[in-house]
């Protein structure tokens, strides 16, 4: 069985209060990690992602076989659930969120990963750090439309607009893995929300990944980082990591 270990960090910023929410734990031999970042309305954002965290958890947790179908349907009745109660209020006085989910089958090596909004997924796998979503963003889409370069998305004005978020009057589409991933020894996931990874270049969460003895020590490398660079207003900022083995001395040692 790989051998799968899992931190977590979660920092209010300059923000009077904390809308991210997470969680993580075992089924059996399955690792899941759930982050979520919630938005105001109606009610508040951290009602928002408290509910999807909440809920997503719950049925990864009774979930009797591991496949995508599991996956997507832990995070629409998340959808539903934030959902329920908000009947006839407007899109401004409704609770949104994001969320990103990563579940691990440990015995068999096994990854699969779904998400809705802008909170993201990323795989280092020998030192190289892959963001494995996509953001539901119009900034993102004015990039992959070619109007913008990506460098230039960063600091547009738009960039925290998102196109698809939990608890929309319409159903937001689930992007995930329609089969499951192997796992390679030495595989490092962070899931974050956008707090986190704004401030963040890949090479940074390669960096402080090589420079970590264990997942903890990697987050709180980067979240000095992010602190460092005093970003005025600075989100909440949030993270997730799960090594797959030890991504560190894999790295150093090579492929």
């Amino acid at each position: 069985m790989m051998h799968i270990e899992v931190a977590s960090r979660t920092e209010v910023g300059q923000r009077s209060h904390n809308e991210d929410d997470f969680r993580q734990g075992t089924s059996g031999t399955q690792v899941y990690a759930v982050l979520s970042d919630g938005a105001g309305g109606h009610s508040n954002g951290a009602m928002a992602s408290d509910i999807v965290v909440r809920t997503a958890t719950l049925l990864l947790q009774r979930a009797t076989v591991y496949n995508p179908a599991v996956l997507e349907a832990s995070i629409e009745e998340a959808n539903e659930v934030l959902n329920a109660g908000q009947e006839g209020f407007k899109s401004h006085q409704r609770m949104h969120a994001t969320v990103v989910v990563l579940w691990l089958e440990a015995l068999e090596g096994l990854a699969m990963w779904g998400h809705v909004g802008d909170s993201r997924l990323y795989r280092v796998r020998q030192g190289v750090a892959q963001q494995l979503t996509t953001d539901d963003s119009v900034v993102q889409h004015m990039v992959d439309a070619g109007f913008i370069k990506p460098e230039e998305a960063r600091h547009h004005p738009r960039k925290n607009q998102l196109l698809a978020a939990m608890g929309s009057e319409e159903t937001p589409h689930v992007h995930l893995t329609r089969e499951p991933q192997a796992l390679i020894e030495g595989d490092a996931f962070l899931l974050c929300s956008d707090g986190w990874w704004d401030q963040l270049e890949p090479a940074d969460i390669e960096r402080t990944l090589l420079q970590a003895g264990n997942p903890q020590q990697w987050l709180d490398q980067m979240a000095e980082l992010v602190a460092q660079r005093q970003v005025p207003n600075q989100d909440n900022y949030t993270a997730v990591a799960v090594w797959a083995g030890n991504p560190s001395e894999v790295t150093r040692i090579g492929p």
